[in-house]
C-alpha cells in the first residue's frame, strides 16, 4: 500500500460581507470539517476581518477574510476544491503549500507617493 503524502497548506478564504455572525461562523465551520473529515488537521485560524476587495467579483465590493494553516494528505485537495466551488457563501479561496504556521501574520503597508 503507498504511503499517503500529507503537507502543511495555507489556504486563504474570502467569506461574504453580508453574511452574519452566526452565518459566518457557520460557514467557517464547513471549510474546517472539510479538511477534518478527509483526515487533515487545521494548526491556526487567522481572522482578518472585512476587507475591501481588489476587484468586485459576482457583484460584491467586500468580504471576510480568513486564513487557516492546516495538514491534510495531498490526495483530498481537488475533492476540497470540488466543494468549495458548490459553497455559495466562499466568493474565492486559495491554497499554497507552506513550510512553516507563523506565530502571527502582519500586514506591510503600502508605500504612498
Amino acid at each position: 500500500m503507498a504511503k499517503q503524502r500529507t503537507h502543511l497548506y495555507e489556504g486563504m478564504y474570502i467569506l461574504s460581507a453580508t453574511l452574519s455572525d452566526d452565518a459566518r461562523q457557520k460557514a467557517l465551520e464547513k471549510i474546517n470539517s472539510g479538511i477534518t473529515g478527509r483526515g487533515g488537521e487545521i494548526h491556526k485560524v487567522f481572522d482578518q476581518g472585512r476587507r475591501k476587495l481588489a476587484y468586485e467579483i459576482n457583484g460584491r465590493r467586500e468580504g471576510h477574510y480568513f486564513i487557516l494553516y492546516f495538514s491534510t494528505p495531498t490526495k483530498n485537495l481537488a475533492d476540497m476544491w470540488k466543494e468549495y466551488h458548490l459553497n455559495e457563501d466562499l466568493i474565492r479561496f486559495l491554497t499554497l503549500r507552506t513550510p512553516v504556521v507563523p506565530e502571527k501574520i502582519e500586514f506591510k503597508q503600502l508605500m504612498q507617493e
